[in-house]
């Protein structure tokens, strides 16, 4: 099994950045032997971290550190300048990173008008990298456009956030939707990152069933979001687990999710 969204935080050999607009508190900290420990009690072989906005921002040390220490178990996800230098990136890929997060909640949809953008999907292509999105609301309808363009591989985190309220017709919803129809991936992950309900988060259920509907089991992958950042009510790794066999009750579609895609996905 494969928890493919999560961070990891080591404030003892890697402070935030001084610039951090977000800095988790304690409780909102776990290092990458944490996580490992949790991994384990919960029968999960590996993980796909992404490097966090919160706290760490464009420094992806305490990340490639747990890829390295890691034996193979993680692989990473890396944020990074427009402007990025070859060869930091291919210090990153060296590392186990297989990836870029573009993060347009933090960023701004206006992210994808940077001078060098073209540049830095022409650099993710020739590394056979991934490109991942965080997105909420109809971000990703104004996006769409420029990311199909890049002809880069797609994932998009926790369901695209969607506006719960506004139903599945809403433009950012399809336009996720017709990522799926175009063979691009989606984590069906944090629920609580955009449900108006605690847990079990029944109101996310409709979106669910659309993405594997459109997505199939094939395209779609499960995360637990760990540490849980920015939550007031902060959600039991095993219980977050255990959403997966709400929302997909066949063991075979359950398994691709949760094993066989992420595995082929991410090359684990």
């Amino acid at each position: 099994m494969v928890d493919s969204h999560c961070h990891v935080f080591d404030l003892a050999r890697f402070p935030y950045a001084a610039d951090a607009a977000y800095k988790p508190p304690p409780v909102e900290q776990g290092t990458a032997a944490q996580f490992s420990a949790l991994l384990d009690a919960n029968n999960v072989a590996h993980a796909l971290l992404v490097n966090p906005t919160s706290g760490y921002g464009y420094d992806n040390r305490c990340m490639t550190a747990a890829l390295r220490a890691s034996n193979g178990r993680f692989k990473g996800i890396a944020r990074v300048r427009p402007d990025v230098a070859d060869a930091e990136l291919a210090s990153l890929a060296h590392a186990g990173v297989i990836g870029i997060r573009l993060d347009l909640i933090a960023d701004g949809v206006a992210l994808l008008e940077h001078l060098a953008i073209d540049r830095l999907f022409a650099q993710v292509r020739a590394l056979r990298w991934q490109v991942h999105v965080q997105c909420e609301k109809d971000q990703l309808a104004q996006a769409a456009p420029t990311l199909l363009a890049a002809q880069v591989p797609l994932v998009v985190d926790h369901c695209g956030r969607p506006d719960i309220a506004r139903g599945l017709s809403q433009p950012g919803f399809e336009a996720l939707l017709q990522l799926g129809r175009e063979g691009h991936a989606v984590k069906i992950s944090g629920p609580f990152r955009f449900s108006l309900r605690p847990s079990p988060y029944e109101d996310v259920v409709p979106f669910i069933d659309a993405l594997l509907d459109t997505f199939t089991p094939a395209r779609c992958v499960w995360g637990s979001d760990w540490p849980f950042l920015r939550m007031q009510d902060r959600p039991d790794y095993g219980g977050v687990l255990a959403l997966l066999r709400c929302w997909l009750p066949d063991d075979d579609a359950r398994r691709q999710v949760a094993s066989e895609t992420p595995a082929r996905l991410f090359g684990f």
